[in-house]
């Protein structure tokens, strides 16, 4: 392969996971490099440490090695890397060992996956290894269980934007024989390992640990090749099922009996999603949700939470959306006669339900009615409630004139012109400003020419008759704007409800561990319901087009989740700037896309907003509660 034509593609990464030292990693990644050099591929070994294994220190006769960096600290010689040399050579493949490696002070990088990530950038394809100890988001649970801390770890993030990753799967008893012939560590060191890091209980913790991790990974493959390839039945892979939360107080009810739902199969996910309206039209309790989020992570599942106007379809398409198999819902607390009117949340639900089982969970609130929502009727005026104002304006006013015409006799003028401006506060209410001034202007027409002597005429005779045709239009206007502004406003206090429900959940999300980039970025897809959320970067300094942007292919993908990633802004739906470096990338069917209006969820430009592969130690770990909760309990 050329030089042109390797810079011209990012470099693939392939890692090998290991569940404890001594499984193969290394020994794999050599004999994958083997076979590739008879094929004729261009492979060299860019770092590799056999640990005395003779072995593996065997597959690296023939295989081209490039020298390492030799660097001195605190009097002391060691070797290092040599990125810059790897790059010069341009390889087609090069073998990088201990991706989790923290490199020599007065290195260029702090560590080694940043070296891996620079020669991935430069278009050379990468192999390398890791334990599952030295994952960021398991630090903490895997000193717990060993005792041993693990001071050099690495993000999650890093791993999981890997093109491939692959197990290297043994059984304790194996590993432990492994050791016992000493093919892993000298004589004198055996019996020390074998009795406190290497012992079976720990060993089997760790192996459960990879393969939940690495389940995890390949979940995330599955998701974006189903959303890439439009595929919205469900695969039953594994057993997942979602419980619908409405805030009500039979929601404990509701999760216990999906958790035990789920505990029927071994490994089934229990998620918990809550529909928020967009208008906040809602009478979710905030406590209410907050108990029974904790109830739910506590019986190891997650909270989730999407915005949408209709529920049985927000409902679906997020069980579709994570491949759920069960759906759990409570009987509607509404009364029977309003059941048999209107079909419910649970009967619409099931009848599009497809491929996926939808339960309805008897609870003691069932039929019992409602609650009185938060906000009146008379809050939001969608585009439906305008067109009744002005069919409630056209149909009435007719009919009221040939009511009092029929009556002439009995009424005066202001009786008249008090019983349309009760028309025209109806109106105002039910449709708001326009179609309320539309009926006062019409009413004030229909009494001049019905009402208003000389009659059926245009001619206002008397100028009391004037004066009050002008007060009734003037008051009319006025108690519309009225009405109309308080709508405005109610709305806007709505909706503000409903971001600040959003803005709750995900940072209930930050605080309880969830602070992977991917882990937010997928909170916010499935909270809006998108097809896939992408950052990306553009360095400084990049080329512009003609027009002063920046050129499509200068820009970089941070971090992306769902399918189809968006490769540069114009490529997404909606495209919200980040800082000067930074922009997330929206993509989803235009009927569920971000709109604009919730685009003040995420830092606006000139917003200090930190490099995403520059975060802190703390800010790169992902907790994941059921992975640590089975894992604990294996271990006791």
């Amino acid at each position: 392969m050329d030089e042109e034509s390797t810079a011209a593609r990012r470099g693939r990464l392939r890692i090998y996971l290991g569940a404890a030292p001594g499984v193969g990693k290394t020994y794999s990644m050599l004999a994958e490099a083997r076979p590739r050099c008879d094929r004729g591929s261009d492979v060299v070994v860019g770092y590799v440490e056999t640990h005395g294994r003779a072995r593996t220190a065997a597959l690296l006769d023939g295989l081209e090695v490039v020298a390492r960096k030799t660097m001195t600290y605190r009097g002391a010689t060691f070797t290092e890397l040599d990125t810059d040399a790897v790059i010069a050579r341009r390889p087609a493949v090069v073998l990088v060992d201990e991706l989790a490696h923290t490199n020599i002070p007065g290195s260029a990088h702090l560590k080694r996956w940043q070296d891996i990530e620079q020669i991935v950038d430069a278009g050379i394809d990468v192999i390398s290894t890791v334990n599952i100890q030295h994952l960021e988001s398991v630090n903490d649970v895997v000193e717990q269980i060993t005792g041993v801390p693990q001071r050099e770890t690495v993000p999650d993030e890093v791993v999981r934007r890997a093109d491939q990753v692959e197990l290297v799967d043994m059984t304790p008893e194996a590993l432990r024989r492994r050791m016992a012939h000493g093919n892993v560590y000298p004589p004198e060191k055996i019996d020390a390992a074998l009795g406190n890091y290497f012992r079976e209980g720990n060993l089997t913790a760790l192996r459960e640990l990879a393969l939940l991790w690495l389940a995890d990974k390949v979940d995330e493959q599955l998701d974006r090749y189903r959303a890439e390839h439009g595929i919205a039945s469900t695969w039953e892979a594994r057993e997942r099922v979602v419980v619908a939360l409405t805030g009500d107080a039979e929601g404990d009810t509701i999760i216990r009996r999906a958790a035990r739902i789920a505990a029927r199969t071994k490994g089934a996910d229990l998620l918990a999603v809550h529909v928020t309206r967009s208008d906040g039209l809602t009478g979710a309790s905030p406590a209410n949700l907050a108990r029974q989020r904790a109830l739910v992570e506590s019986l190891g599942g997650t909270y989730h939470q999407v915005v949408g106007d209709d529920i049985p379809r927000a409902l679906l398409d997020f069980a579709r959306g994570v491949n759920a198999t069960q759906l759990v819902l409570g009987v509607s607390r509404r009364h029977r006669f309003a059941q048999g009117l209107f079909p419910g949340v649970g009967v619409t639900t099931t009848a599009s339900s497809g491929s996926i089982d939808v339960h309805l969970v008897t609870h003691e609130h069932a039929s019992r009615g409602r609650r009185r929502p938060m906000v009146t009727w008379t809050g939001a005026l969608t585009p439906r409630r305008r067109v009744a104002g002005f069919v409630l304006a056209a149909a009435g006013l007719p009919l009221l004139t040939l009511l009092l015409a029929n009556v002439r006799d009995m009424l005066s003028l202001p009786s008249d012109i008090l019983l349309f401006l009760v028309a025209v506060v109806g109106v105002a209410l039910v449709g708001g400003l326009y179609p309320a001034l539309f009926a006062a202007v019409a009413g004030s027409l229909l009494l001049n020419y019905f009402f208003t002597p000389p009659i059926h005429t245009f001619t206002v005779a008397e100028r009391e008759n004037l004066l009050a045709l002008i007060a009734y239009v003037v008051v009319a206007v006025a108690v519309s704007t009225v009405v109309d502004l308080e709508a405005r406003r109610t709305r806007e206090a709505a909706r503000a409800s409903a971001d600040a429900e959003v803005l709750f959940t995900l940072a209930g999300s930050v605080l309880r561990g969830e602070r992977a980039l991917t882990a937010l970025m997928e909170r916010l897809r499935e909270t809006f319901g998108l097809t896939s959320v992408t950052l990306l970067e553009h360095p400084p300094g990049a080329p512009l087009t003609p027009g002063r942007q920046h050129d499509p292919r200068s820009w970089r993908i941070v971090a992306t989740v769902g399918g189809d990633p968006c490769a540069s802004p114009d490529e997404g739906d909606t495209d919200i700037p980040i800082g000067e470096e930074l922009a997330l990338v929206l993509r989803g069917p235009p009927t569920r896309s971000a709109r604009a209006a919730d685009e003040h969820l995420v830092p606006p430009p000139g917003v200090p907003v930190r490099h995403p592969m520059r975060l802190t130690h703390q800010d790169r770990g992902v907790s994941s509660s059921p992975v640590r909760a089975r894992t604990i309990q294996a271990t006791r």
